[in-house]
């Protein structure tokens, strides 16, 4: 792996993100949008609305420029005014061509919204989900915002275009757009759960996961990393832990776990050679540690496919 921890946990994770479409609005309306277990991606291209979500709490206003990543496990509605009662956006009339979809009143078209989501289902540790917040809102005024926006517009336009090549860069165009969100929550990580984009976030732990994402059959030692962080043992070990949300060595072991699922799902390497990829001098020592983590032999994970 490289010691970009950020780019590794997207690799292991197979994180994919895929445009889905999105919906133009005028007058009066309300949808209701599910993310189904998967990370769900909204982009404001034009005009504002409000974000009321199901669990309760105040609307939150979104306005052009402006991006919401959920975590999925919650749907929640956008909407012109509170009170309406929300079309469920699977019931949406969407256009083949351009798959956008039409909602409210007469042809006016105040606010137009691209959506895709980012399949997690590939991420058996739960590496990203758990790192993110339930709802993620990018003002466009953040840091990142002219990247984002740029992004934002190509996805437009290849709406709008329906040129050769449309769904294979809205994909593309999509997975960038949640590389930039993640880039700024790492800039701005008050508002992350304990996890490894927070730890990442934290300039004195940084070393360390860079060190164990570089180099993961390292028999990594506490002292070791609590040097590359220029800490006492203790201070590091607390520091991580309320960052990562798990000790160093407990998490050095959930991520050799991920590499090896990938492995598995992905290679026909033998189990031997993927025992000494991560750090295990045995193939024994591998499958048991593999099965307390994953409730299943490395074997049957590879024949199940990762299922």
């Amino acid at each position: 792996m490289s010691a970009d921890p950020l780019s590794d946990a997207l690799a292991v994770a197979d994180a994919r993100s895929v445009f889905s479409g999105g919906f133009t609005a005028g007058g009066s309306w309300a949808v209701r949008l599910r993310g189904r277990d998967r990370l769900k991606v909204v982009a404001v291209v034009r005009g504002g609305c409000l974000l009321v979500r199901e669990g309760g709490g105040e609307p939150l206003k979104v306005s052009e420029g402006d991006v919401v990543v959920s975590d999925g496990a919650q749907p929640y509605v956008l909407c012109s005014e509170p009170g309406l009662e929300p079309l469920d956006s699977g019931r949406a009339v969407m256009d083949p061509a351009s798959r956008m979809a039409r909602l409210g009143e007469g042809t006016a078209e105040d606010v137009v919204c691209v959506s895709g989501h980012i399949d997690l289902s590939r991420d058996s540790g739960e590496l990203l989900r758990r790192a993110l917040p339930e709802l993620i809102h990018v003002r466009a005024d953040a840091a990142e915002a002219p990247v984002l926006s740029w992004l934002i517009g190509r996805l437009a336009d290849e709406v709008r275009a329906h040129r050769a090549g449309v769904e294979f860069a809205s994909d593309h165009l999509a997975q960038l757009l949640f590389v930039q969100v993640l880039r700024v929550c790492l800039a701005d990580s008050g508002g992350l759960p304990p996890g490894w984009l927070r730890a990442l976030a934290d300039e004195r732990l940084a070393p360390a996961l860079r060190l164990m994402h570089g180099d993961p059959a390292h028999p990594w030692q506490l002292g070791e990393l609590a040097r590359a962080a220029a800490m006492s043992r203790t201070t590091f070990a607390v520091r991580f832990r309320e960052a990562a949300g798990v000790p160093p060595l407990t998490y050095l072991l959930n991520w050799r776990m991920s590499l090896a699922a990938r492995a598995l799902r992905q290679d026909t390497v033998p189990v031997s050679v993927l025992a000494r990829s991560v750090g295990y001098s045995s193939e024994s020592a591998f499958s048991n540690a593999f099965k307390r983590s994953t409730g299943v032999a490395p074997r049957r994970y590879r024949e199940a496919g990762g299922h």
